[in-house]
């Protein structure tokens, strides 16, 4: 009998698809400087504010990020320190195969 509920590495799979896409890493990269505003996070990362608040979108349905007010102002913040800490052990894996990851034409985005 087949199982509808995703499995552990499906599910895995699904957080690392979440991490891939350029846009959403740079706002989770800004969002590892502290809580931050749509505005301050099209400043930090040179997105468009449409892109930036799709993303975000993106990133509070998976529960990556959350949000908050302050007065006026919806604040996003990483909704664990350890995506912070995923985010920094990537840059010390990368800083050891990094040459692998350059010439590798499997995963080149088009």
């Amino acid at each position: 009998m087949l199982s509808l509920a995703p499995t552990r590495l499906e599910l895995k799979a699904k957080l690392f698809r979440g991490l891939a896409d350029p846009s959403r890493l740079a706002i989770l990269e800004a969002l590892r400087d502290g809580p931050q505003t749509v505005t301050a996070l099209v400043e930090t990362t040179g997105l468009s504010q449409p892109n930036v608040s799709n993303h975000l979108r993106c990133l509070l349905d998976c529960g990556l990020v959350r949000r908050g007010r302050r007065g006026r102002f919806v604040i996003y913040r990483l909704s664990d320190e350890r995506i912070a800490e995923l985010l920094r052990l990537a840059e010390q894996v990368l800083a050891d195969v990094a040459r692998g990851v350059y010439r590798c034409t499997r995963y080149d985005t088009p």
